[in-house]
C-alpha cells in the first residue's frame, strides 16, 4: 500500500502527433508524476511539457501503469513544494453607500442588465449580470496623479506602470510614534533608512476608524519637511492609512500633495491592513485603469512578502 509522501512514475509506450504533421513514438517510458491520481490525458499534457513539445494535436498512451517509486527529476514535475509568496491586501472594499471622506458622494450601483434580464438574450443556463457603478475618483483606497493637484500634470493614462507595480516597500510602523498633539510625521522620523526608488508607507493604525465619524478627525498625516525629504530621497510613491497625506484641519493649504504630486511623487490614501506588512523585503503595487484627464481613482494596493528560500540539504 502507498504511504502518503510516496513518489510515483508512469512507465508508458506513446505516440504523438503534430498539428503541422509528423510525428514521434516512444517505447518503455518513464516519468515522474506529480500525485499518483492522474488521468492519462493529464500525464500525456505533463509528457509533453517534459520534452518541451510545440504544436502537438494528439497523444496516445499504450500499456500505462502507474507505480511507485522514487523520483528521477522530470521536467516540470516538482519533487516538493515551492513556498509560495504571501499578498497582503492593503485596500478598502467599494460598496454602495460607501463614505470615504466626509462630504464626498458615496457610490451607488445600479444594474444596467439583470440576471434574469439576461435569460431571453443568451442560451439556456447562460445568464450574466452588467452593473454600473457611479462614483467619484476618491473613493475607497485610491491613488493620486499629478493632474489631481496641476492641470499640466500627468493623468491617470500617464503614469509609468514601472513606478506603480512591484516598488520595494519601505513601511515606517508608526502606531505608537504619534499623537494627538503631534499628528505629522516630519522628516526626522523617516530619516532611517535608504528610501530612493521605494515606496514609502505610512502605517499610523488610523484605519481601524475608516468607515465612521471618527475617521475624518484629529487623523495624522505627512508633515510639509517629511514630504520634501521623501521627494530628496528620490522616492517613487508614498501611502499612508489616514484620511489624508495632509493635515485637513489646518486650513485649504496643501502642502504634501503639492510637494509630492509637483515631483511625480504618487500619493496613495486610505491603506489599510499595512501592520501586517514587514518593514522591509516586501513589494507594493497599486496601479489605476489608464483614464484620461482624470486624476485620482481606486486602486486594488497589496504587498507581495516574499518566500522564505526552501532550506538546503
Amino acid at each position: 500500500m502507498a504511504t502518503a509522501s510516496a513518489e510515483h512514475r508512469a512507465h508508458f509506450d506513446f505516440a504523438i502527433s503534430f498539428a503541422n504533421g509528423g510525428g514521434i513514438t516512444g517505447e518503455g517510458f518513464r516519468l515522474d508524476l506529480p500525485r499518483p491520481e492522474m488521468s492519462a490525458a493529464e500525464i500525456g499534457t505533463l509528457l509533453v511539457r517534459h520534452l518541451g513539445l510545440a504544436l502537438v494535436s494528439d497523444v496516445e498512451l499504450r500499456s500505462l501503469e502507474i507505480v511507485e517509486e522514487p523520483h528521477r527529476g522530470s521536467r516540470g514535475v516538482e519533487t516538493a513544494s515551492a513556498p509560495a509568496d504571501r499578498i497582503i491586501d492593503l485596500s478598502h472594499p467599494i460598496e454602495a453607500g460607501l463614505i470615504t471622506y466626509p462630504g464626498l458622494p458615496a457610490p451607488t450601483i445600479t444594474p444596467h442588465l439583470t440576471r434574469e434580464d439576461s435569460r431571453a438574450r443568451y442560451a439556456p443556463g447562460t445568464e450574466f449580470a452588467m452593473d454600473v457603478i457611479t462614483m467619484i475618483g476618491n473613493t475607497g483606497t485610491y491613488l493620486d496623479a499629478p493632474y489631481h493637484r496641476y492641470a499640466e500634470g500627468g493623468d491617470l493614462a500617464a503614469l509609468d506602470l514601472t513606478t506603480l507595480v512591484g516598488l520595494r516597500a519601505e513601511v515606517f510602523h508608526l502606531r505608537d510614534s504619534w499623537s494627538a498633539e503631534r499628528r505629522g510625521i516630519g522628516a526626522t522620523t523617516l530619516a532611517d533608512r535608504e528610501l530612493a526608488g521605494s515606496a514609502v508607507l505610512l502605517d499610523t493604525g488610523w484605519s481601524a476608524r475608516f468607515g465612521t465619524p471618527e475617521y475624518a478627525v484629529g487623523a495624522p498625516f505627512l508633515s510639509e519637511d517629511g514630504a520634501r525629504f521623501l521627494v530628496d530621497q528620490g522616492v517613487r510613491l508614498v501611502g499612508i492609512d489616514s484620511l489624508n497625506i495632509d493635515d485637513t484641519e489646518s486650513g485649504g493649504e496643501r502642502p504634501a500633495h503639492s510637494i509630492l504630486l509637483a515631483a511625480g511623487v504618487h500619493v496613495v490614501e486610505h491603506l489599510t491592513g499595512l501592520d501586517g506588512v514587514p518593514a522591509r523585503g516586501a513589494l507594493f503595487t497599486a496601479a489605476p485603469p489608464a483614464i484620461r484627464g482624470f486624476g485620482t481613482f481606486p486602486v486594488r494596493a497589496f504587498a507581495t512578502v516574499p518566500a522564505a528560500p526552501a532550506p538546503s540539504h
